[in-house]
């Protein structure tokens, strides 16, 4: 995994954390041109993720032979036990804090077509969310896994033809029963995949001031833009972002402080609104500065994510991989940062 990428993975979850926060503390109503900037764009993190998503998936099966059924079984490996853990921990908290979340209801139904990353209505009233809010990206994520992994009996140079063909139909298919697949923001993986391509084809060379060019450029973009429609907007503006992280390469390769930064966003992102909270609520009970809690809320949500990745992502996903492929535990740590979400 390029350690851009890893960098601007990292940036996205902690936006999405700075945009929960904005939510969660101040009910979305800013204080600030800060504050208002995470509350209208923090949002733009989840784009990344996808694009990279798509990206990260294309690079790491192109030159290898894996089955359809194997791929799936290595992506479930990599993102479910990490989810279902915070997903189990959001309906413990609900079911003997329900003051921490006031908004969260616990239905067992939904929680367990939240399990099975089946979109369905809050019991809350809010929307189509699983029982982890968060985890509604993961709701696009498994679909994109299921029609990439039909994908692969196609030669790489067609995979982006194949997929994007086979999305639509399945997005308009499943359109006429939920709403959810309509949105446009899941062909940002065929950004993702795209990138990919150009990559592999020595079209994103290294570079200095055409990548920080694009950069600014993107970031401007995303800033005076809407998010509707969101492809268009904030899609293309992520996808200039990561071509032009990955065109940074030679600047950060060695950067060890950015790989793990990247590791563990993926653990941010899960586990952040379980956090931030509880950190709300602690702020309200007791009067302490949301901004002073906010601070310790990172440190918890930093510190927390790393212990999250050694010992629940990277060992749950060593042991399952060692099954699947039937070798001895240790051999399938080294396949961990390739199988990243």
């Amino acid at each position: 995994m390029l350690i851009s990428v890893q960098a601007l993975r990292a940036l996205a979850a902690w936006t999405v954390v700075c945009h929960h926060f904005m939510q969660i503390f101040f009910d979305f109503k800013a204080r600030g041109p800060i504050g208002q900037l995470f509350i209208d764009k923090g949002a733009v993190g989840v784009d990344i993720f996808f694009v990279i998503s798509g990206l990260v998936i294309f690079l790491s099966t192109e030159d290898k032979r894996l089955r359809p059924g194997q791929f799936l079984l290595y992506r479930l490996s990599r993102i479910v036990p990490a989810y279902w853990l915070y997903t189990l921990l959001m309906a413990l908290l609900v079911l003997v804090a329900g003051q921490v979340l006031p908004d969260q209801r616990l239905d067992v139904g939904h929680l367990l077509l939240s399990l099975l990353f089946i979109p369905a209505q809050n019991p809350g009233g809010y929307g189509i969310y699983p029982t982890l809010n968060v985890g509604w990206t993961l709701n696009y994520e498994i679909l994109f896994y299921v029609l990439f992994a039909c994908a692969l009996v196609f030669r790489w140079q067609v995979r982006l033809l194949v997929v994007a063909a086979l999305l639509f139909a399945t997005c308009q298919a499943f359109g006429w029963v939920s709403e959810f697949y309509r949105s446009d923001i899941v062909y940002e993986f065929l950004l993702g995949i795209g990138i990919g391509i150009l990559y592999r084809r020595g079209w994103i060379g290294p570079g200095l001031w055409l990548p920080l060019l694009g950069i600014g450029a993107a970031l401007m973009a995303i800033y005076c833009l809407t998010p509707a429609p969101r492809l268009l907007n904030w899609g293309l503006a992520s996808a200039v972002l990561v071509m032009a992280c990955m065109a940074l390469e030679r600047y950060v390769e060695r950067n060890r402080l950015l790989k793990l930064l990247g590791d563990c966003s993926y653990s941010v992102y899960l586990m952040h609104v379980l956090v931030l909270s509880a950190g709300g609520f602690i702020a309200r009970h007791y009067g302490i500065s949301p901004y002073l809690m906010f601070v310790v809320c990172a440190v918890a949500i930093g510190a927390g994510s790393w212990l999250s990745y050694e010992w629940v992502e990277k060992r749950s996903y060593q042991w399952l991989k060692a099954r699947i492929d039937g070798e001895p535990v240790a051999q399938s740590d080294s396949q961990l940062s390739r199988q990243k979400y």
